[in-house]
């Protein structure tokens, strides 16, 4: 199985998943024991070493069911972009110069385009490594919280419970293209069943209802005898005495009670399992519709300064994305023969 121990405590690997143990070795990653491993705050280890250690922790949570050798071949984009902070250029000699040549305006301009660049910094392009692993319908199903893990998604497509615009999908390698629309049958959403309860609970709950069925019984055939009674003595009365007049009130409008929510008939059911509060998000580039159970792939994901679209446990501009970036840089692969290009997973463009 492709999710065999993977939530394991020893590597505390964090992973696409709202298992609680994903959830305890990503604190643990943060701000338990490993976070000075995380951070690296202590140099000890080699270049090479800290290197590989960021890929795998990166790797770890996007597209560890890829395998290496794959991920490296179709899922890194041709060209890295580079994640290094650009040398401080100092805009003293080209403002001095442009004041020599009466050029006041243009100095001012330089000056505040620089103050800007460096109030904005550069955007975090080092997590656009893994847009193409976002592009994969089983990483959309479960961005788009169809399912617990992408492990979950994977095994909706591959037993033919997924339609890709509207046509029955049973290939989890295809990379999606703006516009695909992915529908997941509701019957394999597991947050849309309940959830079963325990056999202790259910067989005290199934007691409690039996004793509360004999009660209301034997409550209702007291309150039968009492109302016939009761009955028979307030038509006795009423034949002595006259029938006083009714008036008939005219029906209000608002003599409904007004509810402003709709009833629960109209509303979708969610039974979502424990701890699953921080997973519950959605990217800006899906558009996903619980009603229908589906979601449109909208764009690919881009990032901006200070903003990065890709859901990433780590923090999209820092040494653990640089690091990564240094170690593919120089190991990713180049060359694609034809009858590699002939295995190349479905790409949707």
């Amino acid at each position: 199985m492709r999710d065999a121990n993977v939530h394991s405590l020893k590597r505390a690997l964090p992973r696409m998943s709202w298992h609680p143990h994903n959830l305890f070795n990503l604190w643990r990653r943060s701000f338990g024991a490993l976070q000075k491993v995380t951070d690296r705050v202590e140099y000890k280890e080699t270049l090479n070493w800290r290197r590989w250690t960021a890929k795998s922790l990166l790797r770890g949570y996007h597209g560890d069911h890829i395998k290496e050798k794959i991920f490296k071949r179709w899922y890194l984009p041709s060209n890295l972009p580079d994640v290094r902070p650009t040398q401080a250029i100092s805009t003293e000699s080209s403002v001095e110069l442009n004041k020599w040549a009466l050029k006041g305006d243009a100095a001012d301009k330089a000056a505040k385009q620089a103050a800007d660049e460096k109030r904005k910094g550069l955007a975090p392009v080092g997590s656009l490594m893994f847009s193409e692993v976002e592009r994969r319908i089983d990483v959309v199903i479960f961005r788009a919280c169809f399912a617990h893990s992408v492990y979950d998604a994977r095994r909706m497509v591959v037993h033919g419970r997924v339609l890709l615009n509207g046509k029955k999908h049973t290939n989890a390698n295809t990379r999606l293209a703006p516009g695909d629309m992915v529908s997941v049958d509701p019957r394999a959403i597991p947050f849309l069943r309940p959830r079963p309860e325990p056999k202790e609970e259910a067989e005290q709950a199934e007691k409690a209802e039996t004793q509360e069925a004999a009660e209301e019984d034997a409550d209702s055939v007291k309150e039968k005898t009492a109302s016939e009674e009761a009955t028979a003595e307030a038509a006795s009365e009423s034949a002595e005495e006259s029938k006083p007049e009714t008036k008939t009130l005219k029906k209000s409008r608002y003599s409904k009670d007004y509810s402003p929510l709709p009833s629960g008939k109209n509303l979708t059911p969610f039974h979502l399992p424990d701890y699953a509060a921080p997973f519950i998000f959605i990217p800006a580039y899906l558009e996903p519709s619980f009603a229908t159970c589906s979601v449109i792939y909208l764009r690919h994901p881009t990032a901006r300064p200070g903003y990065s679209e890709i859901p990433t446990p780590w923090d999209a501009d820092g040494e653990i994305v640089r690091l990564t970036w240094e170690w593919y840089s120089k190991r990713r692969m180049r060359i694609r023969s034809k009858s590699q290009i002939a295995r190349m997973p479905e790409n949707r463009q």
